[in-house]
């Protein structure tokens, strides 16, 4: 849910996309169910993402902090 607030602060989905694809999420209890979700919030969240360059922030390797 914290990206998809992060998503709400940037001003990539509306008040109502927030909480409607948040309520979609909170039902759906697997990733099938979630999947699942009616296209116009789908492609709401998949725009959203693309604005955020989500794909490429988790698809990141972990930094390494050196401790010494």
């Amino acid at each position: 849910m914290q990206t998809l607030d992060e998503m709400r602060s940037l001003h990539l989905l509306s008040h109502e996309q927030h909480a409607q694809i948040g309520a979609w999420i909170a039902a759906g209890k697997t990733p099938e169910a979630i999947m699942q979700m009616p296209a116009h919030l789908w492609r709401a969240f998949t725009l959203a993402s693309v604005l955020m360059n989500f794909d490429a922030d988790v698809s990141q390797p972990p930094l390494l902090e050196y401790g010494g």
